[in-house]
């Protein structure tokens, strides 16, 4: 998997495959954008490091890196939110088999609408976050100008956050494998937090 994942990286098609995985983890949230993001810039940082790539073979641009990731994230989340306000009477059945999106839809009923749009990104880092709160947010009919914002937002806090990982990652450790491996496990620690942030109790008011 670590070759294909190296020769993609030095590719015009991980653009492809970045736009692809980012948009439908959304669906798939086994999906591993977030470590295809970081492998992509942190090949970036060692061939900057190593000075121009010989031959064919191609740096992913941390630039374009970044927009893509942040707006296949954004087209990803919209799907979801389209989705789940047409889904109609099966996907109702789907949500009430799943605890996970079940709580989803009653916490989210009117959080967006009074200011809680800061869960759409922190919701971001979480795993199956995203899913949750996508599909949470149309199935409860929140209006798209309610939605749309945090989403950008979220795509790019979560783009910048992994490019950077990837990228800084690597130019400070001195070595791809190295960068890569450490930027991983910041990101799944970012998502542990963020799981915890989403399942903690909302306080009860007064």
């Amino acid at each position: 998997m670590l070759e294909t994942l190296g020769s993609l990286t030095t590719s015009p098609w991980i653009y492809a495959a970045v736009a692809l995985s980012v948009v439908l983890d959304v669906f798939l949230p086994v999906l591993p954008s977030g470590v295809l993001v970081i492998t992509a810039a942190a090949a970036a940082a060692a061939a900057g490091a190593a000075g121009p790539v010989p031959g064919p073979a191609q740096v992913p641009d941390i630039l374009a890196l970044l927009v893509i990731a942040a707006a296949s994230s954004v087209l990803g989340d919209m799907a979801a939110f389209r989705l789940a306000r047409r889904g109609g009477a099966r996907l109702d059945r789907a949500i009430s088999r799943s605890r996970r999106l079940s709580l989803a839809q009653e916490r989210l009923g009117t959080a967006l609408a009074r200011g809680g749009g800061a869960l759409v990104v922190i919701a971001r880092f979480a795993p199956a976050g995203r899913s949750v709160v996508s599909l949470g947010a149309g199935k409860t009919h929140r209006k798209v100008m309610e939605f749309l914002p945090w989403s950008v937002l979220a795509g790019m806090a979560w783009a910048g956050y992994s490019v950077s990982l990837g990228y800084f990652g690597t130019q400070w450790l001195g070595a791809a494998w190295l960068g890569t491996a450490v930027s991983v496990v910041a990101l799944f620690a970012a998502g542990a937090l963020a799981a915890f942030v989403i399942r903690r109790p909302a306080p009860a008011a007064a």
